[in-house]
């Protein structure tokens, strides 16, 4: 990077400063989310934006508390402890600690490309999913209810179905939140909309007395640097924390690379697994949760002018700087944070990116919609369903590419084969069934010929399966010629195998 660009600009202390008063209402919001006191979602807002600002690729990428990594955090927690149990804290630390080290390693690997792995449907109906669940757990304190039965859905659903017990007056100031949130987005990507509906409300709670559910105490002090945590529990945590590490990536990745492609600069996915690796350490050792980088934070970053990697560092230090005042925020209703959280992951529920992706392909339709249905019906344990997610992409990418098109020609007793696709050991038995049916059919076939140009590419057991075949037919008397074609590597495995048969090409 050039050498200015490693420089703090003034352009970086006003972008730092402005996500810093977003991020403050923000974090004590996905601090609720995780079931965590809200102290502790200021706390994660401190170190882990300074640690990803000395690793960081994107120079405008914002680190921190986020709404789907929350989520995905919290199905991960969900089957060793219980959000207020004694172990919930640590443990919430320690998958932190377990989710920097593996983006960490990916990143030290030069591995970064795994994050392209999951696929563009099953990503859209994870954050659809996970957008409807995050939505139904904030329903209960945006409507003023205490929620009863088990599960997300459930509780949502019993909220909904009590509209007698709803508070008028917890509507009213969390219906008035979103209106400024949203529309403050409406008039400039910089209007401080939650700032001001963090300001009504403390207001609101003041004038009216208000008596439903609000922050409370908030500890002035710093956060304490542990490595003191239950290790033991590691193993617990070692599958989940792996799937976070690449789903909760998928974000940040995207708006830092759509970044780099418009301002035409580098970009590097392995030293930002790097960045955010070092994030989730910092922020396990804080004794805070994971964090991942925000989309909506890093554009209000871009907007402000931020143009070096020090705007994230300096975000952190000003909510540090803030700490001491945090008491102002204690009288703030709690459906202010729920209305935050409602209008940050609305726009995720992608109906009509469902809907595309369904009309232009089925099989990528079943997988998003399958995913989508699977995230809500599976919450809190939200991984299972990426897990299933992915499977479904792997079987029906090998089910694509099973599918193998053979054209036959059979003209002067030659019989000519075009086989269309990908040769390898999933759909080279295609090739000897076509091959077979098509020799009891012309029955004087007395000269084989497979073209191979039209394949776009043979493995190593594609090749030696195909061997096996022709070295088939010419001992029933066939004369067997090869057209080679695939890439350079195909054709380097084809003369490598069939040695000294290299007399069949053609």
């Amino acid at each position: 990077m050039p050498a200015y660009k490693d420089k703090p600009v003034l352009g970086d202390l006003i972008a730092g400063v402005s996500v810093a008063l977003l991020l403050i209402p923000q974090s004590i919001a996905y601090a609720s989310l995780m079931g965590l006191p809200p102290i502790y979602g200021i706390y994660a807002s401190i170190l882990p934006p300074i640690a990803a600002a000395f690793f960081v690729s994107s120079p405008y990428l914002q680190t921190g508390p986020v709404a789907m990594t929350c989520l995905l955090s919290i199905g991960a927690l969900s089957a060793v402890s219980t959000p207020g149990a004694a172990d919930y804290v640590g443990l919430a630390a320690l998958l932190a600690c377990l989710i920097g080290v593996c983006r960490l390693l990916i990143g030290m690997a030069h591995s970064g490309f795994i994050a392209y792995l999951m696929s563009p449907p099953l990503i859209t109906g994870f954050t659809s999913g996970a957008a409807v669940l995050i939505i139904s757990s904030q329903l209960p304190t945006f409507l003023g209810v205490e929620a009863s039965g088990n599960g997300i859905t459930m509780k949502a659903l019993s909220v909904i179905s009590q509209p007698g017990n709803w508070s008028l007056p917890t509507i009213i100031l969390g219906v008035l939140s979103i209106i400024i949130i949203v529309g403050g987005k409406k008039i400039h990507t910089l209007f401080p909309g939650i700032l001001i509906a963090v300001i009504v409300g403390i207001i609101f709670s003041h004038l009216f007395a208000y008596q439903g559910h609000v922050i409370g105490a908030l500890p002035a002090g710093l956060p304490t640097l542990s490595l003191d945590l239950p290790w033991h529990r590691s193993l617990d945590l070692l599958v989940p924390a792996i799937v976070v590490a690449l789903v909760g990536f998928a974000e940040p990745a995207s708006i830092a690379r759509t970044i780099a492609t418009q301002n035409r600069e580098s970009w590097s996915v392995d030293r930002e697994f790097i960045s955010q690796g070092m994030a989730n350490i910092a922020s396990g050792i804080s004794g805070c949760f994971p964090v991942g980088g925000s989309f909506s934070r890093t554009i209000i970053s871009f907007k402000a002018g931020g143009k070096t990697r020090w705007s994230g560092a300096i975000t952190g230090l000003s909510v540090l700087a803030c700490l001491p005042v945090m008491w102002i925020l204690e009288p703030l209703p709690k459906t202010v944070l729920a209305a935050i959280i409602i209008s940050a992951v609305f726009t995720l529920i992608d109906v009509k990116g469902l809907y595309r992706i369904v009309c232009d392909s089925k099989p990528q339709g079943f997988i998003a919609c399958t995913t989508f249905i699977l995230t809500i019906l599976l919450s809190p344990r939200v991984d299972i369903a990426i897990l299933i997610g992915i499977a479904l992409s792997v079987a029906i990418h090998l089910w694509r590419e099973k599918s193998l098109e053979i054209k036959s020609e059979f003209k002067n007793e030659t019989l000519t084969l075009h086989p269309h696709g990908v040769l390898f050991f999933g759909s080279v038995p295609t090739l000897g069934d076509v091959l077979r049916n098509a020799l009891a059919h012309h029955i004087h076939t007395r000269k084989l010929i497979l073209d191979l140009s039209h394949v776009g590419r043979i493995d190593y057991t594609g090749v030696v399966t195909l061997k096996r075949l022709m070295l088939d037919a010419e001992q029933s008397g066939l004369e067997v010629k090869i057209i080679p074609g695939g890439t350079e590597r195909s054709l380097f495995l084809l003369k490598h195998v069939l040695g000294k048969n290299s007399q069949w090409f053609d």
